[in-house]
């Protein structure tokens, strides 16, 4: 995959996460996914996995 590519979608990743996971925790509303549990435990989820890619993509290859 691309370094670029693995950056972009890492951060787009981690930032969806942690709108999931302020959704689900009640913080933002206006939206059927607010105070919805299953949201808070998949935002961390998410977040953590696009933190993984946009590391692995950031890092240079030896």
């Amino acid at each position: 995959m691309n370094r670029g590519l693995a950056l972009a979608l890492g951060a787009v990743l981690l930032l969806v996460g942690a709108l999931w996971t302020l959704q689900g925790l009640g913080y933002v509303g206006g939206s059927p996914m607010t105070g919805v549990t299953f949201w808070a435990v998949v935002g961390p989820l998410v977040a953590l996995l696009g933190l993984l890619l946009a590391v692995m993509g950031g890092r240079k290859r030896s």
